[in-house]
């Protein structure tokens, strides 16, 4: 195998980053930024698969007469819209001493260069204990059908997924999960002056009253509570009709202490609005804290925790850590940024992590 000059690769990811930030990748929009990213892993000489707007290659310096267990590096290339408060252009990449600013930067775009250089030199090792898949997806900002999950068949049975995302490159051993419900109260309409109805807004104001005041009791060492909040609230068609039909929206952040059809079911014996969830699948994320992956983490100095953010780990049946350059709190916000140092550094982390690793 040729020898990799880290220098040379550490400038591509920064340009890789640049070129990706310059090229608008919003969710459902991501095929050029995909042929972008793909082109460059072809240089390299690795053959990409495609599915939609996700790609994935993996290694071939591993034994194929042994029955090794595979490794995935999974993050996404997809990004939100920006906001309305950007000093510079979202689409343009902007320098500025150590600071990249630009849309997507951050999230997931420092993650994504960095897992790509980590990839590149471990597959131009000698030989890996393990197989290794790279995977940079699509859809995750919204949990799209059209994202990470609907690869997860064409790759064989995966024993550890590192997902990344901006984590400042501590692990994320658990990971909080989301479900979204739609709340329907009902009534019985009538002309407001005769007062004669069922007025759905006061049952789902009702309901919501009692939500708000809600708790659930089981905490977890690492997520906290499972938490509620209302986000969204509809009712009435126009001011003298008593209205029968008012919705209302929950957004829950679960822990790993509860599974999302025992939430419902709990829910659902506390109010009078009907609820529709919109879907059961992003559950929350724990891994073993004696995995080795995590001792091995640890071993070399890095922090765990437990992340209130939802990933596409959610989707993922098999353990999995949340691993990545940057920092959370910069992520969806306007003037998004990444320091070109912290992509420096997580590359060496994550070969750090990676290059000795066996299960």
């Amino acid at each position: 195998m040729s020898v990799v000059n880290m220098n040379l690769l550490k400038k591509e990811a920064i340009q890789l980053l640049m070129s990706m930030i310059n090229t608008p990748s919003l969710s459902k929009q991501e095929y050029q930024v995909s042929f972008l990213i793909e082109n460059y892993l072809s240089r390299y000489g690795f053959s990409v698969n495609r599915r939609f707007n996700n790609i994935w290659t993996e290694n071939i310096n591993y034994s194929k007469s042994k029955l090794l267990r595979t490794i995935l590096l999974n993050s996404h290339h997809d990004t939100v819209k920006p906001g309305k408060n950007w000093i510079t252009n979202p689409f343009k990449s902007v320098k500025k001493g150590d600071k990249l600013i630009g849309l997507g930067s951050n999230d997931a775009g420092g993650s994504v260069v960095s897992m790509i250089s980590t990839f590149i030199y471990l597959s131009k090792l000698s030989e890996l204990p393990y197989r290794l898949i790279l995977s940079i997806t699509a859809e995750e900002e919204i949990s799209g059908s059209s994202g990470v999950s609907s690869i997860l068949p064409e790759l064989g049975k995966i024993d550890l997924g590192i997902i990344g995302e901006p984590t400042k490159m501590q692990v994320a051993i658990a990971e909080k999960g989301l479900m979204v419900l739609d709340c329907i109260a009902e009534g019985k309409t009538s002309h407001s002056a005769r007062n004669s109805g069922i007025n759905a807004i006061y049952i789902a104001t009702r309901d919501i009253e009692f939500l708000k005041n809600f708790s659930f009791k089981r905490t977890s060492k690492l997520l906290g509570k499972t938490t509620l909040n209302i986000t969204q609230i509809h009712g009435g068609i126009q001011h003298n009709v008593i209205p029968d039909i008012c919705s209302f929206v929950i957004d829950i952040r679960t822990n790993d202490l509860y599974n999302n059809k025992e939430l419902i079911d709990i829910i659902q014996k506390k109010i009078f609005s009907r609820i529709y969830p919109r879907s059961y699948h992003l559950n929350s994320s724990f891994i073993n804290p004696k995995h080795p992956i995590v001792l091995k983490a640890k071993s070399i100095g890095i922090k765990t925790y437990g992340s209130p953010t939802l990933s596409d780990q959610s989707v993922m049946p098999f353990s999995t850590i949340k691993m990545g350059v940057g920092d959370s709190l910069r992520s969806h916000t306007s003037n998004e940024y990444i320091l070109i140092t912290e992509i420096m550094e997580g590359i060496d982390i994550y070969i750090r992590l990676l290059k000795d690793f066996s299960f």
